[in-house]
């Protein structure tokens, strides 16, 4: 029997669909590499829009049932790499950084830090490259859940694009993300009394003067509420969208509510929903208790259209390693906790590339969104 021909491997993947973005991988441009040996193996490297792909094994599979139906192909293997779309337009003040994704809880108390630690980690161990901005000036605890609470960032001399030279912040790294904070350049016990215009200011400079890099994913972690720093950043960035930290019961979804219809208004995509504090499982009898009650945030998702990325359970270990500086994704990788997380960053970085599919699409077309 000859050897299958290239276009007839072409053609078998354009049958193959992006679970997600919902065209063929030819079309997506998506395969970067076809080898046809003569005994008939065929090898195809497979572009994916993120290195978190949560599907990546569906993908897989479908691209070797399509190529093992050709007459003649014998064995079919596929590799993979990674390439993270950028939102519509580069960023300003971080040109090297493909997406921002702010997360956000419009009621304080709830673990939005822990879970941008714990995301960020997650899609950093993904295969992401990863920078998180602490933006809660009055109350930074990044630093603590780092591990870096005694970490200086280092002053950079770099070229400022139109022939002088700027100094610029270095983020602080750890567990492959890079990290920066008010937490830095303040004393652990002194307060931050500002109002709305320094606020805009430090926000703006830990954005257009800190050197983050080629990043594919920025996590920011925000304040509680809609006030001056959710403005500020819907002002100085494009953000790739905003992801809502929430735990069930009624009092914090109302404000939730709040937030998604405020970050709505200003046409900001809305990644999705994250249940937090879910349930309570006693590591000593294997109960499960919802203490907050459960399914609040799956509910409101389902009411406003957004997806909902996942529940996190409530469990002593995540305060454990957030008090010894070590997200939980790093400190406990085989627990439930972190598999949750892994699984939320998976569904997170795959709705960062959809949205960013469907900008693109949109322009193209010229249809609004």
């Amino acid at each position: 029997m000859s050897r299958p021909e290239k276009t007839q491997v072409l053609n078998a993947l354009r049958t193959v669909i992006d679970p997600e973005l919902g065209k063929d991988l030819v079309s997506l441009n998506m395969v970067k590499d076809v080898d046809v040996a003569e005994n008939g193996a065929v090898s195809v490297t497979v572009e994916l829009t993120t290195p978190a792909c949560p599907l990546k094994g569906e993908i897989e599979c479908s691209v070797q049932r399509a190529l093992m139906q050709i007459p003649g192909v014998t064995s079919v293997t596929v590799n993979f790499s990674a390439n993270v779309p950028m939102s519509l337009q580069a960023q300003d003040l971080t040109p090297g950084v493909r997406n921002i994704i702010g997360i956000a809880s419009a009621k304080g108390g709830v673990g939005k830090s822990t879970v941008a630690a714990n995301l960020a980690t997650a899609l950093a161990r993904l295969g992401a490259s990863v920078g998180l901005l602490d933006a809660d000036i009055y109350g930074p605890n990044i630093p603590g859940m780092f591990g870096l609470k005694n970490a200086q960032p280092e002053i950079r001399i770099v070229p400022d694009g139109q022939g002088g030279e700027i100094e610029k912040l270095v983020p602080v790294e750890n567990f492959g993300v890079r990290v920066m904070s008010m937490g830095f350049l303040v004393d652990e016990d002194q307060p931050i009394i500002w109002r709305g215009p320094m606020l805009h200011s430090a926000l703006r400079q830990f954005l257009g003067q800190v050197e983050w890099g080629d990043c594919d994913y920025l996590i920011i972690d925000l304040p509680p509420g809609t006030g001056d720093i959710q403005i500020s950043l819907i002002q100085l960035a494009k953000i790739s969208g905003v992801v809502h930290v929430t735990t069930p019961q009624e009092v914090a979804l109302q404000d939730v509510r709040k937030g998604i219809v405020m970050f709505r208004s200003q046409q900001i995509p809305l990644l999705g929903i994250i249940e937090n504090m879910s349930y309570f499982v006693c590591p000593h009898c294997g109960q499960t208790t919802e203490i907050f009650s459960r399914g609040g945030a799956r509910e409101v998702a389902e009411k406003y259209g957004v997806p909902f990325l996942g529940e996190i359970p409530l469990t002593p270990k995540i305060r454990q390693s957030g008090d010894e500086g070590v997200p939980c994704v790093v400190a406990d990788p085989d627990s439930e906790v972190a598999r949750r997380y892994l699984e939320i960053a998976g569904k997170l970085a795959a709705q960062v590339s959809v949205t960013a599919f469907g900008q693109k699409r949109d322009v193209t077309t010229g249809d609004a969104r």
